[in-house]
């Protein structure tokens, strides 16, 4: 039978992918030509595994390469919000009270309602924002809180992505270490069959030559 491929205490990456077994000696694998097609099969399912995983990881890339420009975004709208927050609170502190008015100037802005469409709006200084947090989920935090929030979640999509983008090249890696090891194992078998015809030629060769009326 053809050895284990890869044995569960195989070394792995940080996620956890196991690495490919790297083949110098075909007969720690395969001991004779009977084990080749099983020790092919197992090589090419390896194979397999390792590719589902790399199309899964450039899915999960992609969607991150989406969601981090947004979460930029939506973290620069907060910040700026509390950039005038902080300057009308400052305002406050040298305007003599019945000069100031809180709120008094309006953010103009432009959001978009669809992807070609687009209008003006007036937004009221506020010390709340509202931020859509999935599945149909809108929840109001306070300006402070919402800054902190997206900064977590921008620092850990980033990492996310740095890991995924790092998955991907190990993947890579091992895909071609076992495209490499199944052509070793294909090519051993090729030299070990040539050797079998020699040594069936030879023997009939012999056979004739012991029979001189053959």
């Amino acid at each position: 039978m053809s050895k284990e491929i890869i044995s569960k205490d195989a070394p792995t990456n940080p996620r956890g992918i196991p690495v490919a077994p790297f083949v110098d000696k075909v007969e720690d694998y395969v001991s004779s030509r009977d084990e080749v097609d099983g020790t092919m099969r197992s090589f090419q399912e390896m194979i397999s595994k390792y590719q589902f995983m790399e199309v899964n990881t450039q899915r999960r890339s992609a969607g991150l390469k989406d969601k981090i420009p947004d979460i930029e975004k939506t973290l620069e709208m907060v910040r700026y919000l509390k950039t005038k927050k902080v300057n009308e609170m400052k305002a406050a502190e040298y305007m003599p009270a019945h000069i100031w008015q809180p709120g008094s100037e309006p953010i103009e802005t432009i959001f978009e309602l669809n992807d070609t469409l687009y209008a003006k709006a007036k937004v009221p200084p506020t010390k709340d924002v509202y931020l859509w947090l999935g599945a149909n989920v809108m929840l109001s935090y306070p300006i402070e809180d919402a800054e902190t929030l997206l900064d977590g979640k921008l620092s850990t999509a980033k990492q996310n992505l740095a890991n995924a983008e790092e998955d991907l090249d190990f993947l890579r890696e091992q895909i071609t270490t076992m495209e490499v090891a199944t052509a070793r194992v294909y090519n051993w078998d090729v030299v070990q069959k040539r050797k079998e015809k020699e040594e069936t030629g030879d023997d009939k060769s012999k056979g004739k030559s012991k029979n001189p009326n053959g």
